[in-house]
């Protein structure tokens, strides 16, 4: 098994066992703000980002991120709440088929991004209910 098929692997378990019981936005709240301070210990320049497909939940700049983190975690996030999966797990699974994100599979690029940051929250009896993101 290649380095990627074990992540993917790995993404695949992770996305299996993390399963909210509920989520709102008090949820969210606590999920961002421990996302924030993980990021500030390591003085990461991120922007985090928490969002259902027509809401913001939760969004953080830190210090040091520009503008385009926030474009890069919104199209991540589009790929999350698209797909219901991981962004990376997206693109390494089109990429391992030989395919390519793009218009030919319906996919435009400035409002997707199939590379890694973006995590799918599922809600034990609903599904995919919204999307973390850290760029």
């Amino acid at each position: 098994m290649t380095d990627t098929e074990d992540l993917l692997e790995t993404l695949a378990e992770q996305e299996k066992a993390l399963v909210f019981s509920t989520f709102n936005e008090s949820t969210a709240l606590q999920v961002g703000l421990a996302i924030v301070q993980a990021a500030q210990a390591q003085y990461a320049p991120v922007v985090i980002d928490i969002r259902t497909p027509n809401r913001t939940l939760f969004h953080a700049a830190l210090p040091g991120s520009a503008p385009d983190n926030d474009e890069w975690a919104r199209r991540k996030s589009n790929t999350t709440l698209r797909f219901h999966r991981a962004s990376f797990a997206v693109g390494e699974g089109m990429r391992q088929k030989g395919r390519t994100p793009g218009p030919d599979i319906g996919i435009d690029l400035m409002e997707y991004a199939t590379h890694g940051g973006s995590f799918p929250v599922r809600v034990e009896g609903v599904g995919v209910v919204a999307a973390i993101t850290v760029s």
